[in-house]
């Protein structure tokens, strides 16, 4: 705990490593960082283990930049080489880990480099960078593996330190067979940190294939942060449109403040609850599995940059949909039952993604374990933030939602979700407008939203370019093949007027069309950094209902 209070200066790292750390803010290292970082300094193996948000990427970069940092000026001849190794789960997390080395080492001038191999290119786009020879390489296994096969990359004798990030993660992905058959192209010697935030027995083979004489790192935390920072909600919906209308009551009418995640249990859940948004006149995005991770990351980036408020998204654990027809002999479906679409394998959401300044998850649906239910809500409350977590429950979801309270449990025994006491009744007078979008919301609205954007995707895809190029019939068929209008849009939904508003939220609702702060491409909103919404985004609602006098309690992000 003395490092964690005397800070990073004190711990012996490059003068441009502490200049970039004051650059990100990190006023004090985080338990894990405190701990993890002089192990790694002295060259030991590390196994590591902390939640989601505590700075499990600062514990191993900034040990490996200094390492890197120390390896050039002590011998400045020294080839240049691929020296170090980060594996990842997902194409999202790698660029999201590039991305932060490379702010750690933006002092460094140009002599560290950063490259991130993952399946958003070919692999022929990624040789040119390659060739350089990166110092880092940050990549999903499978695609590491590829390019040492097609010998466009060396991991010997030059590397000198190997990081499994998310290493629980990583074999739940299915990379297991992809980090052993890697291990036979490293060098003998090396140094491994393997970090992940949980520590299962799975991982036990994996430890003893990588580590040698590891150290365990394993600071006393809970799985989520404390309520004095995150608060935990749950509520009963007795049908399946109180969902939607509760959802559409804190949405349209305002009284959930900044940027909110909510987590649908399948991609087809996801998108009909983006469509019913859209009948409001809310805009929001939908992260789609099936499109390739460019444009998974550019839907990140534009939510990140504050264009939306509201990313709707799934995970692989949540509750599947209704299991289709299996395929008759011969391999042929039923008749109106189209092939499900593959997913990306190196793409997951609840976990390792950086999504800024989340004031709020909601849960619209019960996730399908424990772990999928920490690290969904762990997307809010991160590092010193505040947030709050809202999950909804329909009677056939609440004993699963039951064993996950019964999990999360404190040491008394009491339930961390808080139950969230409010009258549905309150909020009747928008029911028949719920309804009304929920009927233009058809399977049918579903099923070509997917087509528009996979449609949408071919249109913009850089490697059929070419292709366009010598067919352009092929081309305009795809412009002028007929309109999809995957839910026609009824324009009097998007206002509320204020007869609609109910009595007891009328000095609190605003349900007033809102003003973007930045034009698109403009990079963060006003106030830098500073995460909107912060606080208790929920609070407003609850007090109301509460009957508290206006004022009583004010959150960070504007709430009343």
């Amino acid at each position: 705990m003395a490092a964690e209070a005397e800070g990073f200066e004190h711990m012996g790292l490059d003068g441009r490593l502490l200049r970039a750390v004051a650059e990100l803010g990190w006023a004090v290292p985080t338990a894990i960082q405190a701990q993890a970082i002089p192990l790694a300094l002295e060259g030991r193996d590390v196994l590591a283990r902390a939640r989601t948000g505590s700075g499990k990427t600062g514990a191993y970069g900034l040990p490996l930049l200094q390492k890197l940092l120390g390896i050039k000026e002590a011998s400045p001849a020294v080839p240049q080489a691929v020296r170090a190794l980060v594996l990842v789960p997902s194409a999202e997390l790698a660029r999201q880990v590039g991305h932060t080395l490379r702010r750690l080492s933006a002092f460094c001038g140009r002599q560290l480099r950063v490259a991130e191999l993952c399946g958003h290119s070919d692999l022929a786009d990624q040789r040119p960078v390659l060739m350089e020879q990166p110092d880092i390489v940050v990549g999903t296994p499978g695609r590491v593996l590829a390019h040492v096969a097609g010998h466009s990359l060396a991991l010997r004798p030059w590397l000198e330190l190997l990081v499994l990030d998310e290493a629980d993660l990583l074999l739940s992905f299915g990379f297991g067979d992809d980090i052993k058959a890697l291990l036979c192209h490293l060098p003998k010697i090396y140094q491994a940190l393997l970090v992940s935030a949980t520590l299962n027995p799975e991982l036990e083979a994996l430890q003893e294939l990588v580590l040698h004489n590891p150290v365990p790192v394993l600071p006393p935390e809970p799985r989520l942060p404390g309520r004095s920072q995150l608060q935990q909600f749950r509520l009963s919906c007795g049908t399946e449109e109180d969902k939607f209308l509760l959802l559409a009551a804190l949405l349209k009418l305002r009284l959930l403040r900044g940027r909110a995640l909510l987590f649908a249990a399948s991609l087809g859940r996801a998108l009909r609850l983006k469509l019913f948004l859209e009948q409001f006149g809310i805009a929001a995005c939908a992260l789609n599995p099936q499109l390739p991770a460019r444009s998974r990351c550019h839907v990140i980036a534009q939510f990140n940059r504050g264009l939306y408020d509201v990313i709707v998204a799934t995970d692989e654990e949540g509750p599947a949909e209704p299991p289709r027809q299996r395929p008759r002999k011969g391999g042929t479906a039923r008749k109106g039952q189209p092939p499900p679409c593959p997913q990306d394998p190196e793409f997951g959401v609840s976990r390792g993604i950086d999504f800024h300044n989340v004031a709020a998850v909601v849960n619209f649906d019960v996730p399908g374990s424990v772990e999928s239910y920490i690290h969904r809500v762990g997307r809010t409350a991160r590092g010193d933030n505040p947030g709050t977590a809202l999950t909804l429950a329909l009677p056939e979801e609440l004993e699963r939602l039951r064993r996950i309270e019964d999990a999360l449990a404190g040491e008394n025994g009491q339930s961390m979700l808080q139950p969230y006491e409010f009258r549905m009744e309150e909020i009747e007078t928008l029911r028949y407008r719920c309804r009304d979008a929920m009927r233009s919301v058809t399977k049918q609205a579903v099923r070509e939203a997917r087509l528009r954007e996979l449609r949408q995707e071919l249109l913009n895809s850089e490697k059929l370019k070419v292709y366009f190029e010598d067919n352009p019939r092929d081309l305009q068929a795809l412009r002028h093949d007929r309109p999809l209008h995957p839910a026609s849009v009824q324009p009097h939904l998007a206002h509320v007027p204020d007869y609609l508003v109910p009595p007891s939220l009328r000095g609190i609702a605003k349900p007033g069309p809102k003003k973007k702060k930045c034009p698109r491409g403009a990079g963060a909103r006003r106030g830098g950094n500073k995460p909107r919404g912060s606080g208790n985004p929920l609070q407003s609602f609850r007090f109301a209902q509460r009957g508290t006098k206006r004022g009583t309690k004010r959150g960070a992000g504007g709430t009343p």
